[in-house]
This record gives C-alpha cells, structure tokens and sequence, in this order.
C-alpha cells in the first residue's frame, strides 16, 4: 500500500512539474516560497498559436524578483510598453520576468539569488502576478522546472486497532 502511495505521488508531482529543463537547475525561487501559481504553464501546439508561454506567479506589487541562477542579463528594458527583464543562465537557457522595473542594466553579471527587479502592475492577470518564462533557444519551457523539488516524506501512520 505504501508503494502504491508513493508511486501515485510522484506520477502526480511528474504531472505537474514536469522533468527537469536541460542541463543544471539553478534552484532559486524568483520570489519567495510559498509559490501561489495563477495561471500554469500552457504551451502552443505550434510556435504561433495560441498558449500560455510561462507562469503566472501571485505577487504584490513591488516584490522583489529574483535571479533563479547565476548570468547575464539580456535584457532590461521597455517591450510593447512592460518592463521586461530576461537573463541568460550558463546552461543556454533564459528567462524572462515581466511587468517589471529592473533593477540590474544589460550586460550585467549576476549572481543566483540576487535581487535584480521589482515587480510593477501588470494587465495580463485579475490581481498583480508575475509572468515568468522560460526558453531554451526557440523552445518554451515550463520555468517551474527551475524551482527545487520537495523531497516526498512518508510518514508513519497509526496502525488500525485489532491488526
């Protein structure tokens, strides 16, 4: 019964946190724990169709984001009106945090864990949310495949009377 749990368990984790992005996983939460996600992740079927290109994460306006691993910043600046800002991590890949007022200019080094924007209102969510993406060249990605993974735990349970 015990392996049947834990199997349900991490095929559910599997689900909704799907396998880990290519190459080393930073493991620094872009805001801190608990994640409340607002919108999942959706990919396109194709590269122009319709989707949801990252996460919604619920924030309050002026959070403070940060760098879920050590890089480069790509990008901080104005794109279609919202502050924008996107990192390019040493695995190839880049993520994106937006609407944002970043804190950190191109061409800057920074380190995981560093405070390099703050979040600003936004129109694409009901309450202020942060969106993050995640792309590995042309390819989305779930960016919530970034975030360190609980360690499943069993528990001891009490043994029913008689048995």
């Amino acid at each position: 019964m015990t392996t049947l749990l834990l199997s349900l368990l991490l095929a559910l984790a599997q689900t909704v946190l799907p396998g880990p992005a290519p190459g080393p996983v930073p493991g620094v939460r872009p805001l801190p724990a608990p994640l409340r996600v607002a919108r999942w992740w959706d990919p396109p079927p194709t590269p122009y169709a319709a989707g949801h290109r990252g996460v919604d994460l619920s924030a309050p306006v002026g959070a403070e984001l940060r760098a879920v691993g050590p890089g480069r910043v790509h990008h901080a600046g104005l794109v279609a009106g919202r502050g924008v800002l996107s990192l390019t991590l040493p695995n190839g890949l880049r993520t994106t945090y937006e609407p944002v007022r970043p804190l950190v200019t191109e061409g800057e080094e920074v380190t995981a864990g560093q405070v390099v924007a703050v979040l600003t209102e936004g129109s694409h969510c009901p309450q202020p949310c942060l969106h993050w993406g995640l792309l590995s060249g042309e390819t989305y990605l779930n960016p919530l495949t970034l975030v360190p993974h609980p360690t499943p735990r069993l528990l001891p349970t009490s043994a029913p009377a008689g048995v």
